[in-house]
């Protein structure tokens, strides 16, 4: 299995270093499956693309897509998604630069997919957990997820994990690439379309682990836009019999 990692950076030279030498730790540890990591930088001022170019793995195991807008996290792993389809890649992982992430799941999560189309690492199954969360984060955190599942009728606990591994086939069949959430209701878009389409979704559980480093991209303008387009969605479904779109391939990875 030919599998790459996907990671959307803005600012985050200062998480980013252990991230990829805890990459490269899991890459030494996988003997089925063959791990790229491609770092998606959204023209970060602090550094964060310099940083990746100056690794000892740049040009061998490590790539950087550089990019020079900041239109919102979906957009971001769109342009990614769409290289790792144009690589040739077999599965994709996605996952967050601060470290909230445990990457030494990865191997569970990439097991898993040889039976499962999506896994998710989740914090809502048992075994799954957040750490070093304030009550109030953990309260937005259940009630967004609580709000997703009831407006659309998901069964999938944790519905807006940013945590993921993909088949590339289901990731193309789902339309992922065609989707048109920005903020982190692009998780909750590609949950539903996942479940819309009947494939086999995995929860991996995880702990969850608030950075200690950088600013979180989460605000309240975010919050608001998931809201509104889960509503929207819901009511598209109900007023029309036409199916998810589906397919789309992208631009060239780049080393």
């Amino acid at each position: 299995m030919r599998c790459v990692i996907i990671v959307p950076t803005f600012n985050e030279a200062a998480t980013l270093p252990t991230l990829l030498s805890s990459l490269e730790t899991v890459r030494a540890t996988t003997g089925r499956a063959s791990i790229d990591v491609l770092v998606v930088d959204d023209d970060s001022p602090d550094g964060t693309a310099a940083l990746v170019e100056a690794h000892e793995g740049f040009g061998d195991w490590l790539a950087l897509l550089g990019r020079t807008s900041k239109d919102g996290l979906g957009a971001a792993y769109r342009a990614g998604f769409a290289a790792a389809v144009a690589g040739g890649y077999d599965a994709i992982v996605q996952m967050d630069a601060d470290g909230s992430h445990p990457a030494t799941e990865i191997p569970a999560m990439l097991a898993l997919l040889r039976t499962h189309d999506v896994v998710l690492g989740s914090r809502y199954v048992p075994g799954g957990a957040t750490e070093n969360w304030p009550l109030r984060r953990r309260a937005l955190s259940w009630c967004a997820n609580a709000y997703a599942r009831r407006v659309l009728g998901l069964s999938t606990r944790d519905t807006t994990a940013g945590f993921r591994a993909w088949r590339i086939d289901a990731l193309v069949r789902a339309g992922v690439l065609r989707t048109t959430s920005t903020g982190y209701g692009f998780q909750v878009e590609n949950t539903w379309r996942c479940e819309r389409l009947g494939l086999r979704v995995a929860e991996h559980p995880i702990t969850f682990t608030e950075r200690t480093a950088g600013a979180s991209k989460m605000s309240a303008e975010v919050a608001r836009e998931a809201a509104v387009m889960v509503v929207r969605w819901r009511l598209a479904e109900l007023t029309s019999a036409r199916p998810l779109p589906v397919g789309a391939t992208g631009a060239m990875l780049r080393r």
